[in-house]
């Protein structure tokens, strides 16, 4: 469950880790009316799901009670990146005179969690890692012992974080370690953490994800699942029982397992594509779960074409096909074009059942993704 960045400064600030004053705000007059309590100046934040929330549009400064009403009026919704904005956070600005990164995410290939720093805050970190990996100082923790004090200063001085500062951050990501800890989180990050002119430490944003399998022990985020659909999809994704993410792509996919949605999303970005969704609909899909698939993704607007990868062993590919054929027949007209690969159990009765005037039926992965690519091309 991803928390919007109001409700993980929430959660932080109830740590101690210091974060601007701010209030949520659903329309124009109550942004006036917090940035007036607030103090000006303030910055109005869209709060969506997505990164890049201020190049696109979604992140805007006011001086005074004007540009406050023009920022809300601008940003209260607005599409940002296919979501549409119905709420923002006021925030008082902070002076900042540097930007740092820290955050805490579990290294999978390592079986460890990990804590990070970097001086190069406020961009995208995915970014920095891959075009200078050496910016990000990186720490390993033993989760029997969690981080030791020394484990955060050294991961604060290995990232070249100035003496003065690196008592105050070392501070700040080890209570990020432990909300990530006791909150069973995915990630949590703080990006930027900024360093103001009077050398204090400020969380400007937040990112907190919780494993959702662990829910069940957490009653205190219990107030926040109801918002943690951003939009319809999302709503219907948890409805539906579906693990789904939104992606800024026009190919959506459609798979039966993690690892064969993450291989299709590899292929379609490999053969020039742009990945529109995550959508696992599980190992034991039957008809009326591959109906409520190609529901959600054909509500999509920003998706111009599918991509459905099944390979059968729970799911019988006959069964599959039944329900692509039922969800199919309920149009008119299909709305998207759709490209079906099955293999595995039952995949030869499967094409044979499949309607072959409603979607285009490949063998291949290969073959199914670069056709897809292919009509969403087309589409644009």
């Amino acid at each position: 469950m991803r928390l919007h960045e109001f409700q993980a400064k929430d959660v932080f600030a109830e740590a101690d880790i210091p974060t601007p004053p701010s209030a949520l705000a659903t329309t124009v007059d109550e942004v006036v009316e917090q940035a007036e309590r607030i103090g000006y100046p303030v910055a109005v934040k869209a709060q969506v799901h997505v990164g890049g929330r201020g190049k696109a549009g979604g992140i805007k400064l006011a001086e005074d009670e004007e540009e406050a009403r023009d920022a809300a009026e601008s940003i209260l919704g607005m599409d940002l990146k296919g979501y549409q904005v119905d709420k923002v956070l006021v925030e008082g600005a902070v002076d900042f005179k540097n930007e740092l990164y820290v955050g805490v995410t579990m290294d999978r290939g390592e079986g460890k969690p990990v804590a990070m720093v970097s001086t190069q805050g406020g961009v995208n970190i995915e970014e920095v890692a891959e075009e200078n990996p050496d910016a990000i100082a990186r720490e390993h923790i033993d989760p029997a012992f969690g981080m030791h004090p020394y484990q955060a200063r050294k991961v604060v001085y290995d990232a070249g974080v100035p003496k003065e500062l690196a008592r105050g951050v070392s501070s700040v990501l080890t209570t990020l370690y432990d909300i990530w800890e006791d909150s069973d989180a995915s990630d949590a990050e703080i990006n930027p953490l900024m360093v103001t002119t009077d050398d204090e430490i400020i969380a400007a944003d937040a990112v907190l994800n919780i494993d959702e399998d662990a829910l069940f022990r957490h009653p205190e985020f219990a107030e926040y699942e109801t918002e943690a659909a951003e939009n319809d999809l999302e709503a219907k994704a948890n409805e539906y029982g579906f693990d789904y993410v939104r992606l800024d792509g026009n190919v959506g996919i459609i798979g039966n397992g993690a690892g064969l949605v993450m291989t299709t999303l590899d292929l379609v970005d490999y053969y020039g594509g742009k990945p529109a969704n995550f959508l696992d609909i599980g190992g034991g899909a039957k008809a009326e779960r591959v109906t409520n698939a190609l529901d959600m993704v054909f509500s999509d607007e920003n998706v111009d074409s599918v991509v459905f990868n099944i390979f059968g062993g729970i799911t019988r590919g006959d069964e599959v096909a039944k329900g692509i054929n039922t969800a199919l027949e309920q149009f008119d007209e299909i709305p998207k074009p759709v490209v079906v690969r099955l293999a595995g159990t039952n995949a030869v009765e499967g094409r044979e059942i499949l309607n072959d005037e409603l979607v285009t039926v490949e063998e291949t992965l290969e073959g199914a993704v670069q056709r897809a690519v292919e009509y969403a091309e087309d589409e644009q």
